[in-house]
């Protein structure tokens, strides 16, 4: 087993370490573009970004790969110093990503910002969002129509049914019938 290993039983310890804060002579954001350091050798340089065709299918790509025997010492080990170099500014941005989100939320706390509000803001912004959408717009006006399409039938029948009743109260047959249950009384 290798030392880096960890025992379960062990705490999780952070490879960060927040009291001493960031380095920062490691971070580098070029304005450039460039993912390299002022003054490093790049990978254009030493001729490692090559155009070599892509295999085709039923291509044996693992025959088309550099091996490390392909590689001199010389590059072999500019290479290992250039991915010494990457991993350090790796480890130093996750450093600093890690500062920031502590950051944002002592910020949001001094704020009063819960997590319910936070979400409560994004179902808000989310819904806005979606009433917003022509899509949203006309499915309500469609279904705004249909609603008064409706309302104007259900009046309709009402209006019918009270006619009917009037005319059922109105005719002869009715008439009859009432006056009978009124001599029972």
């Amino acid at each position: 087993m290798d030392d880096r290993d960890l025992d379960l039983d062990e705490d999780y310890q952070s490879p960060f370490d927040f009291d001493t804060g960031v380095n920062k002579s490691y971070l580098y954001l070029s304005p450039s573009g460039s993912s390299s350091l002022p003054g490093s050798p790049t990978l254009h340089k030493r001729g490692v970004l090559r155009t070599e065709p892509v295999p085709e299918e039923g291509e044996d790509a693992a025959a088309t790969i550099s091996t490390p025997d392909a590689l001199s010492e010389e590059e072999q080990e500019e290479l290992r110093r250039e991915l010494a170099k990457v991993e350090e500014e790796i480890q130093t941005l996750s450093q600093v990503l890690a500062a920031k989100e502590k950051h944002l939320a002592e910020l949001k706390r001094k704020l009063g910002i819960s997590s319910l509000q936070e979400i409560k803001q994004n179902i808000a912004k989310g819904w806005q969002d979606v009433t917003a959408t022509s899509a949203y717009k006309k499915t309500s006006e469609t279904l705004t129509q249909a609603g008064q399409r409706a309302s104007a039938a259900f009046s309709s029948v009402g209006s019918v049914i009270t006619k009917k009743l009037e005319d059922v109260k109105n005719s002869p047959t009715f008439k009859s019938f009432e006056e009978k249950v009124e001599n029972l009384k």
